[in-house]
């Protein structure tokens, strides 16, 4: 089994943008050259000038195919023919696996038995042989380094490996090739093999160029690694695709070196980016993929006034998530809202209540009683009413006018 590398030998590994464009030959007609357009209106909303690198478009819905198909074709007939190893239940799996397939070289990839089945699924559909093992991505990765040793694969790491990062830094070479005069890049991190490839890229070909990196708050990994923080990583975040407890000791290395620094943005801004990307692009971006117009959106003095780009790095989201965050982008936005109210339990109060409703013009989706479960009297209860208006103020107006009927109401407020 390969071992760890020490921080002299991180440093000595090399990437240089002649690496990167070796990649780019090599994967060239193998992937799709997304498009990068400007954003009118998210630049209107953030008062950067945004253009977006719509990574989402490859065919397994992210940019890690690039690097995973440079490692597979750096490989020697004989481990060709004895496949590959991953641990991954993201991205990096189904990259490998459409591009193993394609090659005609076995792919295993080691997950948690806690991964969903539908990633599971995905993965396999495309080629890959899923392994399930262990109930954590530590104890699914140290399974893999154990077959990589006993079956004598290839391990392919998903973010530490100089081929990985020459293939993930192509995205920067279209995006420079396209618009060179770029004052700034804010990428995603995770492991930090997308930043790597592509700050690497940016510096050679643009000195003067800003680079932040984002990461969600709750995996501040990098941050802490390059910052010397020491922020806790953990909970639930949308973006699972940069949700890295340990950032990669090449990729560390090589980003304390070349980042300008590394922002962390909360779930309500990554929430938001994905909704604002679903209404005004017209496209479906994961919560990692969304990361840097969440950096936009919470810091919007640091990028105002400047050319900024920024990649879509993926647009694999469960839709049921995508639904959620959708209903509580209306929320916070105060087109939906819940309204507690309390009653009298009695004939008639129902009716009296929604002629307030329907005079305010605001439309009723969810009615739900409470009589039992209440601090109230036996002769009270609490109604829970989910609605919707045209913006906030409708609302307002009409909890305005139910107060001063005597109604005691209030928002319920997300979190």
């Amino acid at each position: 089994m390969t071992q760890p590398l020490t921080d002299a030998e991180h440093r000595a590994q090399p990437l240089t943008i002649d690496d990167v464009r070796a990649a780019a030959a090599r994967i060239d007609g193998a992937i799709v050259r997304t498009p990068m357009a400007l954003s009118k209106t998210l630049s209107d909303i953030t008062g950067a000038e945004v253009w977006l690198k719509f990574e989402n478009h490859q065919f397994t819905a992210a940019y890690k195919e690039r690097g995973a198909l440079n490692a597979l074709l750096q490989l020697t007939d004989e481990q060709r023919g004895r496949g590959v190893i991953a641990a991954s239940a993201g991205n990096h799996s189904q990259g490998l696996s459409y591009h193993g397939r394609r090659l005609g070289v076995p792919v295993t990839i080691v997950m948690p038995k806690t991964t969903p089945a539908v990633k599971v699924m995905q993965t396999e559909s495309v080629g890959g042989q899923v392994t399930l093992h262990g109930e954590t991505y530590d104890e699914a990765y140290a399974h893999a380094r154990h077959l990589e040793s006993e079956l004598g694969l290839t391990f392919v790491h998903p973010f530490d490996d100089p081929k990985v990062a020459a293939g993930q830094g192509t995205v920067a070479l279209e995006m420079l090739d396209e618009q060179p005069d770029l004052d700034l890049l804010v990428i995603p991190i995770g492991g930090g093999g997308l930043a790597t490839g592509m700050a690497t890229v940016a510096r050679a070909l643009n000195p003067k160029i800003e680079i932040i990196g984002v990461q969600a708050e709750l995996y501040p990994s990098m941050h802490n690694r390059v910052k010397g923080a020491d922020g806790a990583c953990g909970g639930d975040t949308i973006a699972e695709g940069i949700a890295v407890k340990e950032p990669g000791g090449f990729t560390a290395t090589r980003l304390a070196e070349l980042l300008d620094d590394i922002v962390l943005v909360p779930e309500p801004a990554l929430e938001r980016a994905v909704s604002l990307l679903l209404q005004i692009e017209k496209t479906v971006v994961e919560g990692a993929g969304a990361a840097g117009l969440a950096a936009m959106l919470t810091f919007p003095d640091r990028f105002a006034g400047k050319k900024v780009g920024t990649v879509l790095c993926g647009g694999n989201i469960d839709t049921r998530l995508l639904a959620n965050v959708l209903l509580r982008d209306l929320a916070r936005s105060g087109r939906l809202a819940r309204l507690r109210v309390t009653l009298q339990d009695r004939p008639g109060s129902l009716f009296k209540l929604m002629r307030q409703f329907d005079a305010h013009d605001v439309n009723i989706i969810e009615i739900y009683h409470q009589r039992i479960f209440t601090h109230l009297p036996a002769k009270g209860l609490i109604t829970d009413i989910e609605c919707e208006a045209r913006d906030e103020r409708q609302i307002a107006d009409l909890v305005e006018r139910l107060l001063d009927l005597g109604y005691e109401t209030k928002m319920v407020q997300l979190a």
